[in-house]
């Protein structure tokens, strides 16, 4: 209500349905200039008039108000359906999670290696570790696996093994000898020591004649590749007797003498590396 004594138009739900976009606006100004007369009217009546006025006043504020409350449940019930669809789409969401996983899990993992396919290269069989054979005693067995052990790593044939092991039988019974001559020998680990000249080691090798330096010869490993590799360079060895060939690198007093072990150097050899390995 303005200070001028007129009414302020209300307008109600019932009024906005009711009106037409096709009223023309002159005859909506007509229409609020007679509501407005009568308002005045009405005001400047009789006592009952008033009071009729003021009674249609309430009816008209209780139909906005109920009008604003069923506007806000109205507001209120889409923002509920809003939320509980984006519930719905959150649970979807999450349900769904476990599937693409697995199927990334499944897509991703690697192959397992064919068997039928397996390209790596077989390792050869590394020569065992045997209770000593033949009388040997648990030293010299060592040293015959030093020998055996070397001439598999040079790829050496298995007749070569059995002409190395049974030289060293001959030489230093399997034991890894210094030298009472040469005293710098004993420096080094040793089994027994010898008065053979400068004769060192399994093979009783100088260092004098060229075989390599005093420290190295000390070291079974490094004495078998030697021994090995200057038979290698014996001409037709393989098609030799074993004596033959242990003599035309040993270039011995007693060149028959490796005869007799061959036997048992034969049994120590299959013992490491038993045949067909």
């Amino acid at each position: 209500m303005r200070d001028d004594r007129t009414l302020d138009t209300q307008t109600t739900p019932g009024d906005l349905t009711g009106r037409s976009d096709d009223t023309p606006s002159t005859d909506r100004r007509t229409a609020f200039r007679a509501s407005a007369a009568y308002a005045r009217n009405l005001l400047h009546g009789p006592a009952r008039a008033r009071v009729a006025l003021a009674t249609g006043v309430l009816c008209c504020l209780g139909l906005a108000a109920v009008a604003q409350t069923q506007g806000e449940s109205a507001d209120a019930a889409a923002r509920g359906e809003a939320l509980t669809a984006r519930a719905e789409a959150t649970q979807r969401a999450e349900q769904d999670r476990p599937s693409r996983d697995a199927d990334r899990a499944a897509t991703s993992a690697t192959p397992a290696a064919d068997p039928d396919t397996d390209t790596r290269p077989t390792r050869k069989p590394r020569p065992v570790d045997p209770a000593p054979v033949v009388g040997l005693t648990e030293a010299q067995m060592e040293n015959a696996e030093a020998i055996v052990r070397t001439g598999r790593e040079m790829g050496v044939p298995r007749r070569a093994l059995v002409i190395a092991v049974a030289t060293a039988m001959q030489e230093s019974n399997l034991y890894n000898y210094a030298s009472g001559v040469l005293p710098e020998s004993q420096n080094y680990p040793h089994q027994a020591i010898g008065w053979d000249h400068d004769s060192v080691g399994l093979f009783q090798q100088r260092p004098s004649s060229g075989w390599g330096p005093v420290r190295r010869l000390m070291e079974p490993e490094f004495a078998t590749r030697q021994f090995l590799s200057a038979l290698e360079q014996v001409p037709g060895w393989q098609r030799m007797r074993l004596t033959d060939a242990a003599q035309a690198v040993q270039i011995s007093a007693y060149p028959e003498h490796y005869a007799k072990h061959e036997w048992r150097a034969t049994k120590v050899v299959e013992a490491i590396v038993p045949s067909g390995k």
